[in-house]
């Protein structure tokens, strides 16, 4: 293990760019000064041409000084101001005191646990570019994940909006709410954060759990967790700006005046 950090660390030290060749179909070997660093086994491409990589792999690049175990069914990667878990079927990471959205999943293969480049990237602190020339060229950077963007008052109101409105809904359907209250936040016909767009009484209250007070209880753990993924760039049910639970409600101006998008869950979601 000494040995391998060493090479790693002499490798990056030399090249701080990681040229990674993406055919149509699989992610060939990568060389660096003449050693090999990946093969088809720690790296593929997955549903529309996501490339996947080895979590070992990469933390030893990123983060060379960081441990890589292996408990209670996920991957950890511990280090300095870093603490990363993957739990294979997950369609999310964690590290630190974000939560990195992975679409079709953290992937267990042959003993390795796989996920997105990018995702991994980011979460390692490192970048990734593509160029057709050049293929991805993986930059490593500080070892570990930047800071949240969103502050800590996004994150109470976003979890506690969501759980209010789809505590019983899956993950997807948690996160289509929380993608519509920033679509909201985006939108020029509502207020222009959060917090504004929940307790919005332009037109009347616009979320129930306003009216009910469910909007003050505390947030279910999944809903803190889609909170953190929508905050951080999960996003779902596309650009709606309106969900309604058709059976719940008797209220149905929303499905007579706005265009449908999508269904997840028992809501209805409207652009």
């Amino acid at each position: 293990m000494k040995l391998r950090k060493a090479l790693l660390t002499t490798v990056l030290a030399a090249a701080l760019t990681l040229p990674l060749v993406r055919p149509a179909s699989a992610v060939d070997v990568l060389s660096v000064s003449g050693q090999n660093f990946w093969t088809q086994a720690e790296a593929r491409l997955v549903g529309g041409g996501t490339t996947y990589v080895s979590l070992r792999t990469v933390a030893g690049l990123l983060a060379p000084e960081a441990e890589v175990s292996w408990e209670g069914g996920a991957a950890w990667v511990r280090g300095d101001g870093l603490t990363l878990s993957a739990r294979p079927g997950d369609v999310w990471l964690t590290v630190n005191d974000r939560a990195l959205y992975i679409p079709d999943g953290v992937l267990l293969e042959n003993g390795r646990t796989l996920v997105p480049v990018r995702v991994l990237a980011e979460a390692l602190g490192g970048t990734v570019d593509w160029s057709r020339k050049e293929g991805i060229t993986l930059t490593p950077g500080l070892g570990r994940a930047s800071a949240p963007a969103y502050t800590a008052e996004d994150l109470y109101w976003m979890s506690r909006i969501i759980s209010a409105e789809s505590q019983g809904e899956p993950l997807l359907g948690k996160i289509a709410v929380g993608t519509v209250v920033l679509n909201r936040v985006a939108s020029r016909e509502f207020p222009d954060t959060i917090y504004d767009v929940i307790f919005d009484r332009k037109w009347g209250i616009q979320f129930e759990p306003v009216a009910n007070g469910t909007v003050y209880h505390e947030p279910t753990l999944e809903s803190v967790l889609a909170a953190k993924l929508v905050l951080d760039g999960a996003r779902a049910a596309g650009d709606s700006l309106y969900f309604i639970a058709p059976e719940l409600t008797t209220n149905h101006w929303t499905m007579e005046n706005q265009d449908f998008v999508v269904t997840i869950g028992c809501h209805w979601f409207y652009r």
